[in-house]
Parts: structure tokens; C-alpha cells; sequence
């Protein structure tokens, strides 16, 4: 149930006579509507108002089936009564317990003027700024008929806004209404409490929705409004039922604050839950260990001993000051830079298995190091990747060009089969891609090779998870198009598995891709 849906209940409860209950001891609801029309005959033989040349009464007949007496015409009207009420209660037209049902004043809003002009677009969240209320000019006369005092209700006539109701509580200033709201004067402002509470239900929605008239632009006039039938309680019920709703408001918005949760929630729990499967992922906790792999320490051997030879071929530059991170006897993490040796505990973001290895992502790939080539230099056909092709965290891309279909003038990075390429400004972290074939790329976009055998794959998820992220964009610099510097993206923390294990966590984590997006599609 929607907190609307829960809103509605309660206020049909309210006017059904079911959500207090009703005591014997209470004047009838008849008696009341006697008062009413005592009232309404001296305010008529006070020449205050008009009579009414059709009153209408309402009453059950001996059938048990509702009649109305309208003038010397008596019908049944079983068929418009909505719902049974308590026999306590009865059913009045809202013409029938109104001194007067009518439009507001014509005129244009002013910035200056002797009154106040309230129009519906003033009524926000059922509240009027008065200061904001533009002004407009009018006669005494006519100030007579359309000054707004305490009690009365306005209901706006037309548009979007069509049957949204307000009562004036509040001290004014001197204001009156514009014609797009209809003034509704009850003739016993005791009721007008129970009368708001009614104008807020589903059995005023319905009625009202029926009575208007217009497509495109909606409206309800005043004798619509006049014939509404409202269930009419004794007065002390009326005064019971409006303090129950009052009480059961609070409730009402803390479950709506709790619905606009669980929707968020519903809604971010898909994206939540890939963020989640990363962070596992890179934290050895998404498949089991295999105690018969070769432990990830061995696999640093080889690329320390790979990188050794490509650096003896002068294929790569020697590290002038190779990184080695280990588990000292006090289970703190230490890292040897050159002949410096520091506890670097507090970098550890997290804790991983004993077959693992933390490392830096420079001793382990060519982070930085890429090959720039000019618009002149790449062929017509060459495939050309931009950041806005790359799909966020999925790696999917969305779209292949050639220089050919798009035209540039700028530098661009080469890119090979298998590279990983990253994308480095802020906003575009999670943009993270195995290449499958060789192509270009924009400048920000990095081309990284893994030495090792390292499970491309693998690097791509660590380099899109929660935790790489989060580190880059703290290291980012500069405030247009903040990025990851080469320095910082060298001294990324990277937690590096035995290969076997890279190959089943990249698998796992694929299985389970699908499952979020078939929660997405739900």
C-alpha cells in the first residue's frame, strides 16, 4: 500500500463513520441539520442571504432506500448514495449547510493595490505565502462581497489543480479571491474542521471527478459543488473523527518517508548489489580459495623476472625504485621502496586471503606509459574510441567509429588486443574496458598491458570496484576535468590472486551480472 493509498483509507474510514466510534449519548446528526437551517432561515430573514427556492432534504423511506425532497418533488436517490452511514448520521448536500457557494473576483495581479489577490498557484502545499500574494484594485463594494475572513473555504475551479481545497486559519491581510477559486461559506463554522476533512477523501474525489466537466482543462462549477452529498456526523463525532486524522498524520508521514525509502532502495539495488559483488571480488571473498594453486607470491616472481628481460631488451625502462609489500611478524604491512622500509597499514584498505598479494598497479603494468599518435598518423579506418562510447560499469561499448565517421584533430593513445583501458577523469572512473581488437583512443582514456599472464578481466573489475574508485577520485587534481594522475595511478593499491583464482572470480562475477540485470528489468 502507497502512502496515498493508506492516506485515502483512513479518510474513508473517517467519513464512513469507521474510524471512531460512535456514542449514543451524542446529539444526532438531525438535530444538527435542524440548527443549520434554523440558522440559514434568520440569516435569510436578515436579508444576509438569498433564500434557497429548492432546499433539499434528504431522508431513508420506509423501503430503507435514501429519497430527496427537492421543493414539492420528492425521488429516490438510492443510486448516488456512495455507502451506508451510521444511523446517527445523515446525508446532506453541501449547498444545504452553506451560507453561500460562489466564484471570486475578476482582476488583473498587481504589484501594488488596496487588497490582496488570492489565486490558486498562491496555495502551496496547503499554505499561502502571504507576502509573495500579488495585489490588485477594488471597490468597498465589491470588497464586501469577496473579502476573505477565518473559515472560509476556497476550492480551486479549473485546471490541473481542480477540487484542491484551503481554508483560511490564519490572521490575513486584507485579501480577496480570484475567480479561478470558488468561496464556499459554511453556515455553522463548527463543521468546517469535519467539512476540510471530508473535501480531502476519496467520496469528495469521486463525486467531484464526476461532476467536472473538460478535457483539456478541466473545471467544476459552483452548483456542482452545492450538490455534493456529504455523510454528515453529530458534531461531537465530527469533532472525534478530525483529531483521530490529525493524530494519525505524523504516522502517515513517517510510513511515507519509509515508502520513499524501500523504493530508493528497490531502485538502487541492482547497481548495489554489482558495487557489493565487486568489492567481494577484489576481496577474495566471492569464490573459495584453492589450496593447491600457486600462490600469487610465485606470480610476482614472474613478472619481476619478466620485467627484468623486457628491460634488458630496453623494451621498458628499469623502476629506479621498485615497491615490495609484505606481512611483517606483527601482521601489519610493511612496503620496501630502495633501502627505506615503511608501515604502510593504514593504505591497507582491507583484508585479504593469505594465497594473495598486495602490490602497487605500477610494478605490475605499464600504468601511464602510452603511445600518442597525431590525427595524421592514424588510418582512415582505424576504430577510434571515445569516453562516450563506454558504457558505465559494464565495459560495454556502445558504439564503434572510424576516423572516417568521425573526423579529429586531436592526439590520440594507441591501443592493442587485450589492453586495458581506462578511463581517468572523475566522473568516468567506472568506465573500464578489455580491448578486442587494436584501435585509438582520446587521451583520456589509458591503455594499460599486465605482465604476468594477469587475467585481463580481472584487472578490469579491480580497476572498476568500489575501492579503486573511491582512491582515484581522491587523488584527482584539477577542478574543469579532474583526473588520475600517472604518479597517484602508479601507487594504487592493487590486490593481486594466484591466476587460477583470477580466472573463476571473473567467471563468478559474470554468472552473476546476469542475474543483476534480470533484477534490473523486474
Amino acid at each position: 500500500m502507497t502512502p496515498q493509498e493508506l492516506k485515502n483509507s483512513i479518510l474513508q474510514w473517517a467519513v464512513q463513520g469507521n474510524l471512531v466510534s460512535q456514542d449514543p449519548n451524542d446529539e444526532p446528526a438531525k438535530i444538527l441539520l435542524e440548527k443549520i437551517k434554523a440558522e440559514k432561515a434568520e440569516l435569510v430573514k436578515q436579508k444576509k442571504i438569498k433564500a434557497d427556492n429548492d432546499s433539499s432534504t434528504i431522508f431513508r423511506g420506509q423501503d430503507n432506500l435514501f429519497y430527496e425532497t427537492t421543493g414539492t418533488e420528492t425521488k429516490c436517490i438510492q443510486d448516488e448514495i456512495p455507502f451506508d452511514i451510521p444511523d446517527s448520521w445523515e446525508w446532506v448536500r453541501l449547498g444545504e449547510i452553506s451560507k453561500i457557494i460562489h466564484y471570486g473576483y475578476t482582476a488583473s495581479a498587481s504589484p501594488v493595490g488596496n487588497a490582496k489577490l488570492l489565486r490558486i498557484t498562491d496555495i502551496q502545499n496547503n499554505k499561502v505565502n502571504w507576502d509573495t500574494v500579488p495585489f490588485c484594485n477594488i471597490t468597498e463594494k465589491n470588497l464586501l462581497s469577496y473579502q476573505l475572513v477565518k473559515n472560509d473555504i476556497v476550492i480551486a475551479r479549473t485546471g490541473g489543480t481542480v477540487g484542491k481545497s484551503f481554508c483560511i486559519f490564519e490572521k490575513l491581510p486584507l485579501s480577496v479571491f480570484a475567480s479561478y477559486l470558488i468561496r464556499i461559506k459554511l453556515l455553522l463554522e463548527d463543521t468546517v474542521d469535519y467539512i476540510l476533512t471530508y473535501l480531502t477523501s476519496p467520496c469528495y474525489w469521486t463525486q467531484l471527478v464526476n461532476s467536472t466537466s473538460g478535457t483539456g482543462q478541466p473545471n467544476v462549477n459552483g452548483q456542482s459543488l452545492s450538490l455534493l452529498l456529504i455523510p454528515l456526523p453529530p458534531l461531537e463525532e465530527q469533532k472525534r473523527i478530525v483529531k483521530k486524522v490529525q493524530s494519525l498524520q505524523p504516522l502517515i508521514a513517517q510510513y511515507a518517508e519509509a515508502d520513499t525509502a524501500l523504493q530508493n532502495l528497490e531502485k538502487s539495488f541492482p547497481e548495489n548489489l554489482k558495487k557489493s559483488l565487486l568489492q567481494w571480488a577484489v576481496q577474495g571473498k566471492l569464490v573459495p580459495q584453492d589450496p593447491n594453486t600457486e600462490p600469487a607470491k610465485i606470480l610476482l616472481e614472474k613478472i619481476k623476472a619478466e620485467k627484468s628481460e623486457l628491460v634488458k631488451q630496453k623494451k621498458i625502462k628499469a623502476d629506479k625504485a621498485p615497491s615490495h609489500i609484505f606481512r611483517g611478524e606483527d601482521n601489519l604491512f610493511y612496503e620496501t621502496i630502495g633501502n627505506t622500509t615503511t608501515c604502510i597499514q593504514d593504505e591497507i584498505p582491507f583484508d585479504i586471503p593469505d594465497s594473495w598479494e598486495w602490490v602497487r598497479l605500477g610494478e605490475i603494468s605499464n600504468f601511464g606509459e602510452c603511445i600518442s599518435v597525431s590525427a595524421n598518423e592514424i588510418e582512415n579506418d582505424l576504430w577510434v574510441l571515445d569516453l562516450e562510447d563506454i558504457e558505465k560499469n559494464t565495459g560495454k561499448i556502445l558504439q564503434k567509429k572510424t576516423k572516417l565517421s568521425n573526423p579529429f584533430s586531436s592526439t590520440k593513445h594507441l591501443f592493442f588486443a587485450n589492453q586495458v583501458l581506462y578511463g581517468k577523469l572523475r566522473p568516468y572512473l567506472n568506465k573500464v574496458v578489455v580491448a578486442t581488437e587494436n584501435g585509438c583512443c582520446s587521451s583520456e582514456i589509458l591503455p594499460i598491458s599486465f605482465w604476468g599472464n594477469i587475467n585481463n578481466y580481472y584487472a578490469q573489475l579491480v580497476l572498476s570496484s568500489p575501492f579503486l574508485v573511491d582512491y582515484a577520485t581522491k587523488k584527482s587534481y584539477g577542478t574543469k576535468m579532474p583526473r588520475l594522475g600517472t604518479s597517484d595511478g602508479k601507487k594504487a593499491l592493487f590486490p593481486l590472486p594466484p591466476l587460477e583464482e583470477q580466472k573463476r572470480i571473473t567467471q563468478k562475477l559474470e554468472n552473476l551480472k546476469t542475474l543483476c540485470t534480470e533484477l534490473e528489468r523486474e
